[in-house]
């Protein structure tokens, strides 16, 4: 895994993590990148210098860098304390309540591609949420 500081023609900086350089390259010829802040689809690679802490020092993960970081660890704490995480069972929730067999109330988890473009066609709204389920996170 390689980490790149990116920045789009709007001047936004953000970084993103790719399995290789050649990966980057794909998806950048592709069009499949956008600014994490803005969604532009003109992303370019940021000059860098080499990531190399000095001896003894550890870079702190756990608390957000920037103001898009900060904005995304806000929207994960509230999406946490105001629904109910249904895990793996997320379609089949999302389905009961819209055919009105368990009440309503606000849930996250996750979904399979083909289950959330099913609900989609069935006229259930869902929307991804941009960002890992902590049980997925390590």
């Amino acid at each position: 895994m390689i980490r790149y500081t990116l920045i789009c023609d709007q001047d936004h900086r953000f970084e993103s993590w790719f399995q290789s350089s050649d990966a980057f390259d794909a998806l950048a010829q592709s069009g499949h990148l956008a600014c994490a802040i803005c969604g532009s689809s003109d992303v370019k690679r940021a000059m860098m210098a080499p990531s190399v802490p000095a001896k003894g020092n550890k870079v702190d993960l756990k608390t957000p860098q920037s103001d898009a970081e900060t904005a995304l660890a806000k929207l994960r704490a509230d999406v946490e304390a105001n629904s109910d995480d249904v895990g793996l069972s997320f379609a089949q929730e999302a389905r009961k309540m819209h055919d009105g067999d368990v009440p309503e109330r606000p849930i996250h988890g996750t979904a399979k591609l083909e289950e959330a473009k099913k609900l989609i066609d069935d006229g259930i709204p869902v929307a991804p949420l941009p960002f890992m389920p902590k049980r997925k996170a390590n």
